[in-house]
């Protein structure tokens, strides 16, 4: 008899190891299938942002995230002279999520923690070196084949099937959902080097050299790695291109042979594609399955980890019965178009970085040049669903608020729900709301008050994701949003 989950997470990549890792503290039974017998040893994803370190907070790992990374201080596009055409700065304090803007990272090493993070949880179980090969859909359920790289075959079976194996998703050919093409397929060489000696000028800041003979880009990775991207220009042949005397022919303004060894050299074609739905049935999609985003602002992954966050909550109400399966149609509804937000400005910038044509260069030049672009970190709304309506400040990132005793907001709730009010106010409400609350974290610390106010709320409702729930000014406002909080059911009562 094959085993039952609550859900099973295809893919343990990034994506799918934090969505298990917040299944597991929500008590819920997952398998996590994933191909691979061992995380992949080189350099991929390199950049995310506080709200993804956020999201790691919440599953109990940033500390020993944080200890592996590196503060990025921004990113600069200059053009073939040199000329600054727009400059992002990031922050060098903590900001408003108690965590650095962005930071650069080794996706091993990521990996590793993640993986191990998910040891802690004795309800998630995982199979290593082994493919889906087929998905029936049941009545209440939807049985997966498996085919394990030793040949062996075995099934099992799951309420919910999350896809987050990539941009070739199996789990998203099964749905057979179609999927939207914003129009971007650039080819890229993409080189990771390991620096034998220091080449502090090379610097720490990344560019994009906007330089229409061959658009390029240097990153300041971890530790001695550096990486360049190339976009390939016509003529270029892409088996040839990866080979290691064209690669430093190519590398020769930057660095040579004798100062680093080639780590890895590929050949990535950048798309911009969304799958047309990311929920159907009981199958699910997250991450590069549900989206892909150009590389020129970092947000790929990121995106990926804000599904997860988005997601392990509402799963884990549906399956413990405490809302509706309705609920996972605020996924996508909520999701897709934040998204689509961080694809078009991608997009947008990619679109400076990459153009050759003479006349389009000169009019970029002529019109950045003289006024360069200044780019700030912004957080997009969530879009509009059944937990997400047009109340004040509802689908806005809230911020991480330092309590009382100096703790962050965040390493008091966990995943969780949260109510964040003035002493007062929260003095004031009935009885019988506060029984409705019952199980959840109610903050009443006098530190929280210079949010409320700068927010002009007297509480407000944080959701596990950290997004607002809604804002209210009074006790009636408040309990308007207790009908979109799942139901806490209580030891003993039926669902």
């Amino acid at each position: 008899m094959h085993q039952a989950y609550d859900v099973a997470i295809v893919g343990y990549g990034p994506v799918g190891a934090t969505l298990a890792n917040l299944l597991g503290q929500s008590g819920l039974s997952v398998c996590v299938i994933e191909r691979d017998n061992a995380v992949f040893p080189l350099p991929r994803a390199g950049h995310f942002d506080d709200e993804v370190m956020r999201v790691w907070q919440a599953a109990g790992l940033a500390d020993e995230i944080a200890a592996t990374v590196r503060v990025n201080p921004g990113m600069r596009f200059v053009n073939a002279d040199g000329q600054l055409l727009v400059d992002w700065p990031r922050p060098s304090v903590l900001g408003n999520q108690a965590w650095h803007a962005s930071y650069r990272f080794h996706q091993p090493h990521i990996e590793q923690i993640l993986r191990q993070g998910v040891q802690r949880f004795s309800t998630v179980k995982t199979r290593l070196g082994t493919e889906v090969i087929s998905a029936r859909r049941e009545e209440a359920r939807v049985c997966l084949g498996l085919r394990a790289s030793t040949g062996d075959h075995e099934t099992l079976s799951a309420s919910y099937i999350v896809g987050c194996d990539g941009g070739r998703s199996a789990i998203r050919r099964f749905m057979d959902v179609g999927s939207t093409d914003h129009g971007s397929h650039e080819k890229w060489l993409v080189v990771d080097l390991l620096l034998s000696a220091d080449r502090d000028d090379l610097g720490d800041f990344t560019v994009q050299y906007c330089d229409p003979e061959r658009p390029t880009t240097y990153i300041r990775m971890v530790g001695n790695r550096r990486r360049w991207e190339l976009m390939l220009m016509p003529g270029d042949d892409p088996d040839q291109i990866v080979k290691s005397d064209r690669v430093w022919q190519l590398l020769q303004p930057w660095i040579g042979p004798s100062e680093a060894q080639i780590e890895r050299a590929v050949v990535y074609t950048f798309h911009a594609l969304t799958a047309n739905h990311w929920h159907q049935g009981r199958f699910l999609l997250a991450g590069d399955a549900a989206h892909q985003t150009p590389p020129f602002l970092g947000q790929g992954m990121c995106a990926g980890i804000r599904d997860a966050s988005n997601l392990a909550w509402k799963l884990a109400a549906v399956v413990k019965g405490e809302a509706s399966e309705s609920l996972l149609d605020s996924y996508q509804q909520e999701r897709a178009p934040h998204v689509k937000y961080y694809i078009d400005l991608a997009i947008r910038l990619g679109g400076v970085l990459q153009a050759t044509d003479v006349s389009k260069v000169q009019e970029r030049d002529r019109l950045l040049g003289t006024a360069p672009e200044q780019l700030v970190s912004e957080k997009p709304r969530l879009g509009l669903s059944g937990v997400n309506t047009n109340q004040s400040l509802a689908g806005l990132l809230s911020d991480q608020v330092y309590l009382d005793d100096g703790t962050r907001i965040d390493d008091r709730v966990g995943y969780d729900f949260a109510v964040l009010g003035s002493p007062d106010f929260m003095r004031n409400l009935p009885q019988s709301v506060r029984d409705i609350l019952a199980g959840y974290t109610l903050i009443e610390d006098e530190a929280g008050q210079d949010y409320l106010q700068r927010v002009g709320a007297e509480a407000i409702v944080l959701r596990p994701d950290r997004y607002i729930l809604g804002a209210a000014a009074s006790v009636a406002e408040f309990e308007s949003l207790l009908s979109l909080i799942p139901r806490r059911l209580r030891a003993g009562e039926p669902a």
